[in-house]
């Protein structure tokens, strides 16, 4: 007896479509699974017999094999639970074979017959409407996230009960619908705010001027003076996720397990700030069956590095590739894969090892040379990809009592998206400029061009302070920014300006 099954799987941030195949044969009972199954896989016969048995159905004493095609591609997870349940069920007779027909099933079982969420039902939805199937059975809690994708339909279950019941027409079960824009506009609400943050108005203005462009940018400061909180309101003042982008990160956060149950879609740009302990592969991604990294779980958002010389030198370098191409990928032996990583990198850092080196209310205790060693961690390349570098010194006790907020994101966030749109505009016939730091050499020279007075005031500022010739493309980048903040057409000298303002890393540290 032979029964056979559609589901899915991911690899990757994609779906594939898997046949499960389910053949009951006589002699001794067993139960063996092929096609490369990972230990969850491999573990699901416990789930399915004693779920089967506990929801009440008849389990089969024959030997049981099930296959899992195309064999040559590892398989993982427990989503494969209901299908090969309902492939016994069909071989066994319990169930009509014809009705699991254009379905694909997905699931995983617990031991009394209730169905868990699974991974990846966007991009499994996104499958299955690519294939032309008619519909998903996935889990009631998938229900909203695969619903987004159109012209298929979800059949949301509950239990491996419910299930047969649906297959057997006994239970109706009515595709599960959502509103795509009212799922969109209710996802895409921040609880932080900048109107929290008191004084640093300098820090806000990097910080708007760091959103406008797309630029990586670096807070230096003493403890307690408010970069990482300034650095957690970055996603409410940048431009608001488009449809497209929205669909993209789910589907990253998807596979890997951070969407919340019963939830739709990640509308709101990402915020990523792991630990400096962190290995070069879970910032990139990796392993046996590579997994998207923090730096990819950050697409389309904020990627967050607190205490950035704590940081893994060797960790901080795998960085490189990403800021600058947007994507990630991946080579193992058996398989290659590449993830988006198109991200705004944020970071943050004492001036010195005990970090009040320029404090006036706190005296440093370190020596020029433990403070060159402790800035000597962040190698020249990866600040070659940091374009505002800010200081964010210590409040006041007259700051900290205000009484008034602050400007709010919504406002800052107003100004940013009228800079964006210039970009845009300016940009339409070049690929990947999508904002001024995608701005390649050669691009600068014919976007960014300034009068002699401006040119006399970069020639100063390079003798002066000992800029680098790295920090000369930077500061006109930034200054096209402030410009375009501004509906200026080209740098004026007080937008150049400003934007040698925010290299003090290469006026203190990089001389």
């Amino acid at each position: 007896m032979l029964a056979k099954v559609n589901s899915s799987a991911t690899l990757g941030i994609d779906a594939y479509i898997v046949k499960v195949e389910v053949d009951l044969s006589k002699g001794l009972p067993s139960f063996a699974t092929v096609g490369l199954p990972e230990g969850a896989v491999r573990e699901s016969k416990d789930r399915v017999e004693a779920a089967i048995k506990n929801t009440g159905l008849s389990f089969p004493t024959k030997r049981i094999t099930v296959n899992l095609a195309p064999a040559d591609i590892k398989k993982e997870g427990a989503a494969f639970d209901l299908p090969i349940a309902l492939g016994i069920l069909a071989a066994t007779g319990q169930i009509d074979p014809a009705k699991l027909d254009n379905l694909v099933v997905l699931g995983e079982l617990s031991l009394d017959g209730s169905l868990r969420p699974i991974r990846g039902a966007l991009p499994i939805a996104v499958a299955v409407r690519d294939v032309e199937f008619r519909g998903v059975i996935l889990p009631l809690e998938n229900a909203k996230e695969a619903a987004i994708v159109d012209r298929i339909e979800i059949y949301p279950v509950a239990s491996l009960h419910h299930a047969v019941e649906f297959l057997n027409g006994e239970l109706e079960v009515e595709p599960f619908k959502v509103n795509v824009e009212e799922v969109f506009q209710d996802s895409s609400r921040y609880s932080l705010d900048f109107s929290e943050v008191k004084g640093q108005e300098h820090a806000k203005r990097a910080l708007e001027v760091a959103a406008a462009g797309g630029h990586n940018i670096i807070m230096i400061g003493p403890p307690g003076a408010g970069k990482t909180m300034l650095a957690k309101r970055i996603p409410t003042i940048l431009p608001k996720m488009t449809l497209e982008e929205a669909l993209e990160t789910t589907k990253i956060h998807s596979v890997s397990g951070l969407i919340q149950p019963g939830a739709g879609l990640a509308a709101t740009r990402p915020f990523r700030s792991p630990h400096h302990t962190i290995s070069d592969a879970g910032l990139i991604g990796g392993g046996g069956h590579p997994k998207p990294g923090e730096v990819s779980l950050a697409h389309n958002g904020v990627l967050f590095l607190d205490e950035l010389p704590e940081f893994n030198k060797n960790v901080l370098e795998v960085l490189r590739q990403p800021l600058e191409d947007g994507k990630v990928t991946i080579a193992r032996a058996a398989i290659s894969l590449t993830f988006p990583a198109r991200v705004m990198l944020a970071a943050a850092m004492n001036p010195c090892p005990c970090g009040y080196f320029g404090d006036p209310h706190h005296d440093c205790s370190c020596t020029p040379g433990m403070i060159q060693r402790y800035m000597s961690k962040i190698s020249g390349p990866l600040m070659d990809r940091i374009d505002i570098h800010i200081e964010v010194p210590s409040l006041r006790y007259k700051e900290l009592a205000k009484k008034e907020p602050g400007e709010p994101s919504e406002r800052i966030q107003e100004r940013v998206n009228r800079a964006r749109e210039i970009q845009l505009r300016r940009y339409e016939a070049r690929e990947r400029i999508f904002c001024n730091a995608h701005l390649q050499p050669k691009d600068i020279r014919r976007c960014c061009q300034i009068d002699s007075t401006s040119e006399e005031l970069l020639k100063t500022a390079i003798s002066k302070f000992g800029l680098s010739a790295r920090a000369y493309d930077r500061i006109l980048k930034v200054g096209r920014t402030i410009a375009d903040l501004e509906g200026s057409a080209n740098p004026k000298p007080e937008h150049i300006s400003e934007a040698i303002q925010y290299r003090s890393l290469d006026r203190k540290f990089w001389m």
